[in-house]
């Protein structure tokens, strides 16, 4: 009984962690992510140029390759490390998550907004309406409809991609699962807490789905 206790305790302490870089990169991404898009579809060649190729290179090369990139790098091009000691770990992975998952994000709401029909911007206009008017109260509420599904498959993906931050030395579930089998708190040899993380996911995954199963549903009334 001790035992579990234990392990139950530094998975939950795990957890935590892999929740604080999962709202994170929401926080963080799903902004960006935006921005990204409309460089994407600028009128602005260099600019359209320059995300289309940022986006291509980032969804083209493994995370696990970025994170490694983001936090030695610029140790290496300044001659020191410019991470904290405390929590540079940490702060590099969500800078990896959230720039990566941005460039993600940015073709999601890119297809969202191209697939609003064009007519429905030119009524806007004949309506006297200004551009920002009309991406606020008629492409923008279509848009989330639209992207919805996809938005929601990338976000139950980054919960488990969180995992990917042990290769930082970042103690998350995953890293804290597979401490009791290296050897922590006096443990060593244990399998069963590295299995155990799965139950964290899955309960986690699962509201994640019933929260988006019910935004679907609220945004119905959108018939696209």
């Amino acid at each position: 009984m001790e035992q579990f206790l234990v392990v139950i305790n530094s998975l939950n302490d795990g957890f935590v962690q892999s929740l604080k870089l999962f709202a994170i990169t929401l926080i963080g991404a799903l902004p960006l992510g935006l921005i990204i898009a409309f460089g994407s579809m600028s009128r602005f060649f260099p600019l359209r140029w320059l995300s289309r190729t940022v986006v291509w290179i980032v969804r083209g090369t493994p995370l696990m390759l970025q994170l490694l990139v983001i936090f030695y790098v610029p140790g290496m091009l300044l001659g020191s490390s410019p991470w904290p000691r405390d929590g540079g770990r940490f702060i590099a992975a969500a800078a990896a998550f959230i720039f990566n998952y941005a460039c993600y994000f940015s073709e999601i709401y890119r297809g969202g907004i191209q697939g609003v029909p064009v007519g429905q911007q030119e009524a806007g206009r004949v309506l006297g309406m200004t551009k920002l008017q009309i991406f606020f109260r008629v492409t923008l509420l279509q848009m989330v409809k639209r992207i919805l599904p996809p938005m929601s498959n990338e976000i139950i993906t980054l919960v488990k991609d969180t995992s990917l931050a042990r290769v930082l030395a970042v103690q998350e579930l995953i890293f804290m699962g597979d401490a009791f089998r290296t050897g922590w708190q006096g443990y060593a040899g244990l399998i069963w807490p590295l299995f155990f993380t799965g139950v964290y996911y899955l309960l986690f995954n699962g509201l994640l789905t019933l929260l988006f199963g019910w935004l679907e549903k609220k945004l119905s009334y959108f018939r696209i």
